[in-house]
């Protein structure tokens, strides 16, 4: 059900055919990126948060993490993911799927600039089984009211 949404988001803005579904589990980063067949650093991982009862995306780089000074400065609140059980009811997507494609209504979709770095970045669409690929700046436009942001740190080289 949730990639079928995903799905019929995508189609809406003619992205539909940039969806790849693997046999492989895109699950994890390291399982994304080994049946995608691209770096786990290209993998946009959606992260899912709670600020008070909200829920918020922020879409990073598969090997970055958040930097809990910067999201504080930022959202005046400490970073709380959402717990595992809890993300399909609140997003629409279940953990291990997360995607901004085809969310519940009022979501708000961060993209951090570090997704900037890559070519093409990979985030899933809508199970656990796929991957959409595009641009950095093709992410931004199909979320639609997304912003980007500077929250998450990449790991020393």
């Amino acid at each position: 059900m949730a990639l079928e949404k995903a799905k019929a988001y995508l189609r809406q803005r003619g992205l539909e055919d940039r969806i790849i579904e693997p046999e492989a589990s895109t699950a994890t980063v390291p399982l994304a990126a080994a049946a995608l067949g691209v770096e786990e650093a290209m993998i946009a991982k959606t992260l899912s948060f709670l600020i008070g009862e909200k829920a918020i995306l922020i879409l990073a780089p598969g090997t970055a993490r958040i930097d809990n000074r910067k999201y504080k400065d930022l959202f005046h609140a400490k970073a709380k993911m959402i717990p595992f059980e809890q993300c399909e009811e609140l997003i629409g997507h279940a953990a291990g799927g997360v995607c901004p494609f085809g969310i519940n209504e009022g979501i708000r979709v961060y993209l951090d600039v570090s997704l900037k770095n890559y070519e093409f970045v990979y985030p899933a669409a809508g199970n656990d089984h796929s991957g959409v690929r595009l641009t950095p700046d093709e992410l931004f436009s199909a979320v639609g009211s997304a912003e980007w942001i500077d929250v998450c740190k990449m790991p020393e080289a």
